[in-house]
């Protein structure tokens, strides 16, 4: 993508539709209730043949620079800086306001290119105000419908005549792929006799990091001290993060993204719709995410909240990583790290050998140990180990604790392989899969954490029946 887009415009007009029907996926959060958008959201979009990255933005208002909307509006003025071309959204419905008016000024001192849009403009409603928008000394408005996709060619025109034609029709980078998830998995269908061979881990690949947390805990502090600038929307007010936006970055050579998140409260709390929309949001990252970096307060740790974050990213298949921030305001260090530690194994026993951090986001010391243990745990969440060293593993496991006796007969296990990893996922072939006790299936993933050092990943182990050698062919049938 050779060139970028900000659009601009006061609040609810529109933008965030936009941006979603630029960029073809609902990934901005569109409500009805005005600032909805707070910080930079970029994405890559494509107009018929035309790709770019288009930045979504604040709505512009008046406002002091210390207060939350100040502080919004210097995020979108950092946005039409970078940008090459700005998109000034107005609401041909209601017309031209004097804070349109205001913010055309500001575009013009700007001395970037400008494409005047008018939305909205579906039945005649709009009529009156498309044409009060030659007003705005823009030139044509390009009206459109960015809820219902009307107007795109035309936008696309005005787009290539702004950037001109050799930087519009510049070569493309290729579509990334989709993000890797854990379904689609069949443990029945999963041959047993084939080892899967994967390539070796490779530490320079592109990695996705989701920061998770709840409200408050210094998520979006900790981004902007990782990438050296004031990327994100910062602040004393809880809340103020409400899209998951994605900021890229570099650690030793390594392509990064990181997904700032919302704070994610207890579900009872969360009662209204934006709230929701915000949550949704994150739990969405966290599904498309490799590595989760799970941000507590040092000084308030191990909330019931905290705890139910670190299960669901466990129970998504995650590799997390727990951040104990603001540790410059902790006092007693050493007694308070004991009991974190201590609490840590007690309270998260799922995840045993969790990678614990202490750091400051807002001085940045422990970044690069907290980076390290990001690196550690998804070389361990890509793991793989051999069919033979597995079923040698079994033998010895099942010689030193049998398992149990169901109505008379004894539970066997037969043969175990790897399917997958991204968690490590076992598959293990015994006669009654049934009846296997929970005890004992923990019993058989304590043991190979332990054996195979797959410490604070989520494992996963499905069981298989065995065909009955005995049966004919014919009527066999995979259990």
């Amino acid at each position: 993508m050779h060139f970028t887009v900000a659009i601009a415009g006061r609040p609810n007009v529109g933008k965030s539709t936009l941006f979603n029907r630029l960029v073809g996926k609902r990934l901005a959060l569109v409500d009805d209730t005005p600032g909805v958008t707070r910080d930079r959201r970029p994405g890559a979009a494509r107009i018929g043949d035309i790709r770019f990255e288009v930045i979504d933005t604040a709505g512009l208002e008046e406002a002091d620079a210390a207060s939350l909307e100040g502080r919004m509006r210097g995020q979108t003025e950092q946005a039409i800086l970078d940008a090459d071309v700005t998109l000034f959204l107005i609401d041909a419905r209601a017309g031209i306001t004097p804070l349109d008016q205001s913010f055309a000024t500001q575009l013009r001192r700007a001395g970037k290119p400008v494409v005047l849009v008018a939305n909205k403009v579906e039945g005649r409603k709009g009529d009156e105000g498309f044409f009060e928008a030659y007003s705005m000394g823009f030139g044509e408005p390009i009206p459109i419908s960015a809820e219902h996709g009307e107007g795109m060619a035309d936008l696309r025109d005005a787009l290539v005549s702004a950037i001109g034609e050799d930087k519009a029709y510049g070569r493309t980078e290729p579509e990334p792929l989709d993000e890797d998830t854990e379904e689609g998995f069949d443990p029945d269908a999963f041959d047993m006799d084939a080892e899967t061979a994967i390539p070796e881990y490779d530490p320079k690949r592109p990695l996705r990091i989701a920061i998770v947390g709840r409200p408050n805990a210094g998520k979006s502090t900790l981004i902007n001290r990782m990438v050296g600038e004031e990327r994100l929307l910062t602040g004393p007010e809880a809340g103020i993060t409400r899209d998951s936006i994605a900021v890229e970055w570099e650690w030793q050579s390594r392509p990064v993204r990181l997904h700032d998140t919302a704070g994610m409260r207890r579900k009872a709390r969360v009662q209204e719709k934006l709230e929701k929309l915000s949550v949704a949001d994150a739990l969405r990252s966290i599904q498309y995410a490799e590595v989760v970096i799970v941000v507590f307060d040092a000084t308030i740790s191990f909330e019931k909240q905290d705890l139910h974050i670190v299960d669901l990213i466990a129970r998504e298949g995650r590799a997390p990583v727990l951040a104990f921030n603001k540790w410059d305001m902790v006092e007693d260090k050493q007694k308070l790290l004991s009991e974190l530690h201590e609490k840590t194994e007690r309270l998260l026993p799922q995840l045993r050998g969790l990678r614990t951090v202490t750091l400051s986001g807002q001085t940045g010391k422990g970044i690069d140990r907290l980076m390290e243990a990001v690196m550690d745990v998804d070389r361990t969440w890509n793991a793989r180990v051999s069919t033979a060293q597995l079923n040698k593993w079994l033998d010895g496991v099942q010689g030193h604790h049998l398992p149990p006796a169901v109505a008379g007969r004894r539970i066997r296990f037969k043969y175990i392989t790897q399917a997958k990893t991204r968690p490590p996922t076992f598959v293990a072939q015994c006669n009654m899969p049934e009846a296997l006790p929970a005890s004992y299936e923990r019993y058989l993933l304590n043991d190979l954490r332990a054996t195979f050092k797959l410490p604070g990943v989520p494992l996963r182990l499905f069981l298989r029946k065995g065909n009955n050698p005995y049966k004919p062919k014919k009527d066999r049938r995979i259990g």
